[in-house]
Parts: C-alpha cells; structure tokens; sequence
C-alpha cells in the first residue's frame, strides 16, 4: 500500500539490523551506506544504488550532454553531483517533494522527481537554460529509475530464494511472486551447498557468480554465515553426472582461485520450483552426513549416502542400545590406529585378505593374526560377511555418536 502526505512520512527510517546479517544478504555491496543498515519504505524492503554508481551515471551523461546534473534526497541532501549545489534553498526542493508536480522550473534549476512505484525516491536538478537541459533531465530520470528497478529486482529475487528455501512462503505467494520476478517455474533444479569452513565467505560467493548466471537460471544466495547456496537449473535429461561434475568442479576452482578448501553437497533434481526447498534441505542432510561417516570426501551428494542417511535419521537412545550390544565396554573408539586402520583397509577392499595385506605391505599371516585378534575381544569374525556388515554399520554409529557429543548432546 502507497502512503501519502508529507515528505516526512515518505522519508525513508533507517533499521539497525543483527550484525550477522551481512552486506550479501541485503545486497548491500551495492550500498555505500554503513554495514547493517537495511532501508525501508512504504513498508517494504528496497535495494538502494549506492552514490557511487549515481554518480558514474550522471558523470557520464554530463561528459555527452555537458549538462550539469545533481542527485538529491527528500530530504534536500546531495546524493552525488557535478556541480556545487549552492543557490537553491532547501525550502524549495522539499516543497517541490511534496507538491503533485513531476517537474518544476526555478531558475537555471530544472527538478524532475525520481520515482519508485509512483512514489519519490531521489530529486533530480539539471541545471541549464532551454529544453535541451530538460530532455537531459528527463534522460537522466528514465536511467536512474531503471537501475532502481534493476537492483530492486537482484534483492527481491535473492529474498524470494531465501524464503523459498527456509519454507517461508506459501504456495500461491511462490507463483506470484516468481512470475513477477519472472523467474521459469517449470524448470528442473538442484541445490548445492558450498561450506566455506569461515563467516567469510564472500569470495566463494563472487566466485560462484563467476562460474554461474542468473540469465541462464542460475542463483546464488545464502541463509547463514557459513554456507553458499547454488540453485541449479537442469535441462531436461541431464542425468546426476553432471551435478557430480559440477560439484566437483566447484571444489577445484574454490582451491585453485581463492585457495579455499570447501565441502559441497546437492540434493535431488527437482520438477518445480516449489520442491526446491526440499532439494536443500536433502544437501543440508547430506553436508551433514557427509562430515559424519565420509569424512575424506569434498563432494557429498544425497542419492548416494547409503547407510550412511539411515543412521543419521535414528533415536540417540537406540544408537547407544546398538553399540552396548555389539561392543559392551570395549567400543571401537578405545582401538589401537593400527587396528582401525586395518579394518577400514579391509572392507576397502571387500573382505580380501591378500588385496589389503599387500596394501598394508604386511604378511598374510599378520593380517590373519590381527583379525582373529579382533574377533576375540568384540566376537565378531569380520571375514564373514554378515560380521563384517554388523562391525561396520556399528562404527558408522559410533562415529555419529562422538558427532552427537561434539555438538552437546
């Protein structure tokens, strides 16, 4: 809803934002306004143009038109200029701000309105003599007003993927709001999760929208310090190869570009743009499980975590029932390296004696002897398979239990 009356009321307030809510959520590295500070009108939330990129545009104009042009707020303050504004009382630009007039003459000063949604935004003042420094005015005016639109538009599309994700919107919103941002509905897509291991992670972020553009339907955003998130479009009958490749890809160019040493997770494919949220929060699962139970990979995907999503999903309780029973006092974490390290060399290699004794550059008999050793204190004989699944599905759990306790639970 417009609101009307005085200046003041259209004005825009000033709100101090948390300090976690950094420049990339608002856009704001487009603003040259302090660090946490969000501008609101009319009771929503807007993306300013910085001053700076004001000021290229008009200087650029000028160098063209040689007409000198000024940027003014509501309230009569100098946005950017080039030229000193000094024999124009305040008085009459905030009365021009609320008067019904699009534009009004007073001397050498031509001022035209700025406008935002039919609303003042900015006060232009070209100032000349004739209508050539009018029909620059009103140039100018049709640039700022689309750059307005422009950047509005990057803001709104990354807080319409912000909700979308963290299922804040509803259906019906969803459509609307993406048609007006005209953003494909029936696309299919992808999440990917980026952790970037740091509260910075801006260089991750430009590098993403280095690889990946928004004309081909590609978004980056983020909803925490931590972690970037690629929306992915798909095109019809791409296959998980190519997620798995562009994951991939994603890592080596994070180390190779910023030397940044990243984890990177996706989801399914997704039909529509409101199942999106699902595919996110399946990265998140797999971010996860993917720090849990495979630790040595950078690429996680949700399709193959196996086992691995199985016991993620399980009651603490239970978990601690299992390794009781299995394991008794002697749990796996109280196993010497040179052990541990045998057993996960085993299984590495299904259960081959002589394939892992030769890549443990040991005797036979000494891996035979280590086993049997093993055998003895835990019961379970890890040569035969049904052994061997139960010993491994028993560490993945003791390795989500010592996860569990790193968080405090």
């Amino acid at each position: 809803m417009k609101q009307k009356g005085c200046a003041a009321s259209r004005a825009e307030q000033k709100l101090r934002l948390p300090e976690n809510l950094d420049a990339r959520v608002c856009g704001a590295h487009f603003c040259s306004q302090p660090p946490g500070r969000l501008f609101i009108k009319a009771g929503r939330e807007i993306d300013m143009i910085s001053s700076q990129v004001i000021r290229t545009s008009i200087e650029e104009l000028k160098s063209i038109t040689k007409v000198d042009l000024c940027v003014l707020d509501l309230e009569g303050n100098i946005v950017a200029s080039t030229f000193e504004l000094n024999d124009l009382a305040l008085n009459l630009i905030t009365e021009f701000v609320e008067s019904p007039a699009d534009s009004q003459v007073i001397g050498t000063h031509h001022l035209l309105k700025i406008l935002d949604e039919n609303e003042p935004l900015y006060v232009l003042d070209a100032r000349g003599i004739g209508e050539d420094t009018y029909m620059v005015g009103k140039i100018a005016v049709s640039q700022l007003q689309n750059l307005i639109i422009a950047y509005k538009e990057k803001y709104d599309r990354n807080n319409f993927f912000q909700n979308l994700l963290l299922d804040n919107m509803l259906l019906v919103d969803i459509y609307n709001r993406a048609k007006k941002l005209h953003i494909e509905v029936n696309v299919p897509r992808a999440v990917f999760l980026v952790e970037t291991g740091s509260e910075k992670e801006s260089p991750a972020s430009e590098l993403l929208n280095g690889m990946f553009s928004s004309q081909i339907g590609d978004y980056i955003t983020a909803v925490d310090e931590s972690n970037v998130i690629l929306i992915k479009s798909m095109a019809p009958g791409e296959s998980y190869d190519i997620l798995e490749h562009t994951a991939n890809t994603i890592v080596d160019m994070m180390n190779m570009e910023a030397m940044m040493n990243v984890r990177v997770s996706y989801g399914t494919i997704v039909e529509e743009l409101r199942e999106v949220s699902k595919s996110y929060k399946e990265a998140k699962m797999a971010l996860d499980v993917g720090k849990i139970f495979y630790a040595e990979k950078r690429v996680t995907a949700y399709n193959r975590l196996g086992i691995g999503r199985l016991i993620y999903q399980l009651p603490v309780n239970l978990c601690q029932i299992f390794i009781d029973e299995i394991f008794g006092a002697n749990v796996p974490d109280e196993l010497d390296e040179e052990t541990l390290t045998t057993i996960n060399k085993f299984f590495e290699n299904n259960l081959n004696v002589s394939e892992t004794s030769r890549q443990l550059f040991v005797h036979r008999n000494t891996l035979v002897y280590r086993i049997e050793k093993l055998a003895k204190s835990t019961g379970l004989d890890i040569r035969t398979f049904d052994d061997a699944l139960t010993f491994k599905i028993a560490l993945m759990v003791v390795n989500y239990m010592r996860y569990l306790d790193s968080l405090g639970y």
